[in-house]
């Protein structure tokens, strides 16, 4: 992990990023093949595991996302759900900007292969990188909720409790 920016505090493969993520309490990131998704085990064995049980893909780039300007500064609005946030990305690549404990942005660079899961009431974004172009698997426990509370959002019981598990792990 090194220092890009004296914004962001960078993550990406070969930072020790799953530890480091779960460490400051902000996600648990893993990689799969993203060339089997249709019918890979791993896949179908987290889904399982963990009752996702919905999914859909979203094409992030102008020739495909409806609105996309509009969409692509609603993603980077800072907000949070009231769910976890489950992206496995499938092709392409972007970042996900989340606060640590200290409410100072981690940037994740997340790529090809790449899952993470971002914990409900954890303040969060999301951007297209360069490429402008991110191929992503959406995955949620029961019928998806879509609803996005930008920042402040901190009386929702969901981020009472994203602080409480912070303050208990600090």
């Amino acid at each position: 992990m090194s220092m890009k920016s004296s914004q962001f505090m960078f993550l990406c493969r070969g930072s020790s990023w799953s530890l480091h993520l779960t460490s400051c309490n902000t996600g648990v990131c893993c990689s799969l093949d993203a060339d089997k998704y249709e019918n890979d085990p791993e896949l179908e064995k987290i889904r399982r595991e963990r009752n996702y049980s919905w999914m859909d893909i979203i094409t992030i780039c102008k020739d495909k996302l409806p609105n996309y300007e509009e969409k692509i500064r609603m993603f980077y609005e800072e907000h949070l759900h009231l769910d976890d946030e489950i992206r496995y990305i499938l092709d392409g690549s972007g970042y996900f900007d989340v606060r640590d404990k200290e409410d100072k942005w981690i940037r994740i660079f997340m790529e090809k292969g790449d899952m993470i899961t971002l914990p409900a009431g954890i303040y969060h974004r999301f951007t297209v990188d360069e490429k402008n172009y991110a191929k992503a698997m959406r995955l949620f426990v029961g019928e998806p909720v879509w609803t996005a509370y930008n920042r402040p959002a901190d009386h929702f019981e969901a981020r009472g409790q994203y602080m409480k598990f912070l303050a208990q792990t600090a």
